[in-house]
């Protein structure tokens, strides 16, 4: 009695079953996503039953947002189950559809202020539509520095916190950093009244982003400090001389 074989598919057969490129059959491969079962002697990889399912377990794993490196991690079990991952990942899509909305009613507004035909109302209401898009897309690399937990956690705190809280703290920290950048400019001590008190509004305001929470804090320390790999054309929006200032300030 002969065992009946498992058929085996050529990358490009393999592809099309699956309904994907070959070039990302190449890319899974040699990011050690999914090997293929073997490779014939001239090379030539070969597919089987068990790539299958696991080729559709990535496949549903990038429909619903996650990137290559969280799949990588999620079907080794290097991470949180998959429940809590799902879970995870639908509060930040809710947390994106926010950003959306947002965005979407910036552009309503800079319709309307075009068909009024005032032109200075409409080139200012284009450029906030500008803003909101640029900061959801700048924004996005920040997830690195955090874990499974903390990301989670951050989710929990934005969808909890009203919008106009967070339109506060927006206008919070733009008015807070001015103040720094102007203390340091006129060359303000870090131990005056002044930097004192600057210090303790920057840690109210740090706080109230990270609820108290230490792993979301060394996210954020994380984050800011390492500025060799933040993306091109990233600018923290405050000095090297206010930086300087106001971690004089909270050191004290």
């Amino acid at each position: 009695m002969h065992l009946r074989e498992e058929p085996l598919y050529r990358a490009k057969a393999f592809a099309a079953l699956a309904g994907v490129t070959v070039r990302a059959l190449h890319l899974y491969d040699r990011i050690g996503l999914l090997p293929p079962a073997q490779r014939t002697a001239a090379g030539y990889r070969l597919y089987g039953a068990a790539e299958l399912e696991r080729l559709e377990q990535i496949v549903a794993l990038r429909f619903v947002g996650f990137g290559l490196d969280r799949i990588q991690e999620l079907l080794t079990g290097r991470t949180l189950p998959l429940l809590e991952a799902l879970q995870l990942q639908r509060r930040m899509m809710v947390q994106q559809q926010r950003h959306l909305g947002t965005a979407i009613a910036a552009i309503d507004r800079a319709q309307r202020a075009f068909e009024n035909g005032a032109p200075a109302g409409r080139w200012e209401t284009l450029r906030t539509v500008i803003e909101v898009l640029k900061m959801q897309q700048d924004w996005n690399w920040t997830d690195r520095y955090y874990t499974d937990e903390d990301r989670a956690k951050l989710a929990e705190i934005r969808e909890s916190t009203p919008r106009e809280a967070v339109e506060r703290g927006e206008r919070d920290w733009a008015g807070l950093i001015a103040e720094v950048e102007e203390a340091a400019r006129s060359g303000k001590s870090p131990s005056s009244e002044r930097g004192r008190d600057l210090a303790g509004r920057w840690k109210a305001l740090v706080g109230a982003f990270t609820q108290g929470d230490p792993g979301i804090s060394r996210g954020l320390n994380r984050m800011w400090t390492d500025t060799e790999h933040h993306p091109e054309g990233f600018k923290r929006p405050w000095s090297d001389e206010a930086d300087r200032f106001i971690k004089a300030a909270m050191d004290l």
